[in-house]
């Protein structure tokens, strides 16, 4: 049994957030800010929005293209960071907003890296346990609320939005090919929030400090991330005999504009077969791989039988990279 995607969802928050906001926080030129990260805008939620309102959003639209998909569900799989309450689980609460049946429906937080092991966990689910079913697989973040607003280094980067797949049985020799996925836990410490879990309580004094807001060594971040997906993307394309030739758009998490653009440059790709939401998106963690799929798809759709690379990292530090033939 083959399992690929069936159907697309996205939402971005309407409240823009232009790097003149960020010069006035940061002090940093509007120029600065542009220059170091190739952001210009990204979209916040406002006050009062929650992650699950963002991802029932990005569900309903990949849910609503197909008329049983609702009936055949078997799976729903929420990625985030940045859940609406430490328990239960966001995607308990969001299967509760979509009026769904009782299916399992559980968070995977692999910070930017967890739609793909989202989608690992789904699609195997499918093949084991619900062949000929459904698994909704959502990514979702409002990253907003982690970010300090005073730090250059994280909040030029940050927005919020989700992204949903709708998972389904295709023909062999479509759907994912294959996947890989690593984690280097040795690098934990390198992006991560500090307080609100059993190491540091979320008291007056963590606040004081910033400990709950996100913290990010950028450079040490850049060293991993693109020797990893670079070995990565030489795994999948060598676990089906492919090429880079042979991938028609390269979909990879949206960390940063001129990361792409180094990555791309690394690989010897052209950023015509590259997507990037990045610029007027920023970083919307979990959601920007489904996030800039579906505007690909949007913008120029898919064809039956092209090759799509998605690849993916996050803390912890961990990474993914998936090949998917579109059916």
């Amino acid at each position: 049994m083959a399992v690929g995607v069936v159907g697309l969802g996205a939402y971005t928050p309407e409240r823009v957030i232009t790097n003149a906001h960020i010069s006035r926080w940061t002090g940093m030129s509007e120029e600065w800010v542009e220059e170091r990260t190739g952001i210009v805008e990204r979209r916040y939620a406002t006050a009062g929005t929650v992650t699950s309102d963002l991802a029932m959003v990005a569900a309903n639209e990949a849910l609503d293209g197909e008329h049983d998909a609702r009936e055949r569900l078997g799976v729903l799989v929420v990625a985030t960071t940045t859940p609406d309450v430490p328990l239960p689980a966001t995607a308990a609460i969001l299967q509760h907003k979509l009026n769904l049946k009782s299916v399992p429906a559980f968070d995977v937080n692999a910070a930017c890296g967890g739609f793909l092991f989202s989608l690992a966990v789904a699609e195997g689910l499918l093949k084991v346990r619900h062949p000929g079913g459904r698994a909704l697989v959502v990514g979702a973040d409002i990253l907003s609320t982690i970010t300090n607003r005073k730090d250059r280094r994280t909040v030029s980067l940050f927005g919020d939005g989700a992204g949903a797949m709708l998972l389904g049985e295709v023909p062999d020799g479509y759907g994912f090919l294959t996947t890989r996925m690593l984690t280097d836990g040795e690098y934990h410490h390198v992006v991560g929030v500090e307080a609100g879990g059993t190491r540091m309580a979320l008291d007056e004094e963590a606040r004081a400090g910033g400990k709950h807001y996100l913290h990010m060594d950028g450079r040490a971040v850049r060293n991993w991330v693109l020797p990893t997906l670079r070995k990565l993307v030489e795994e999948v394309l060598d676990d089906c005999g492919l090429d880079l030739g042979d991938i028609s758009r390269f979909v990879f998490h949206q960390a940063n504009g001129r990361m792409l653009e180094g990555l791309a440059a690394d690989l010897g790709i052209g950023l015509d077969r590259v997507p990037l939401t990045t610029r007027r998106h920023g970083n919307i963690g979990g959601a920007s791989i489904p996030f800039t799929l579906h505007e690909s798809h949007r913008l120029q759709p898919l064809r039956r039988g092209e090759r799509i690379l998605l690849a993916a990292a996050g803390s912890g530090m961990c990474a993914g990279a998936t090949i998917l033939r579109w059916y």
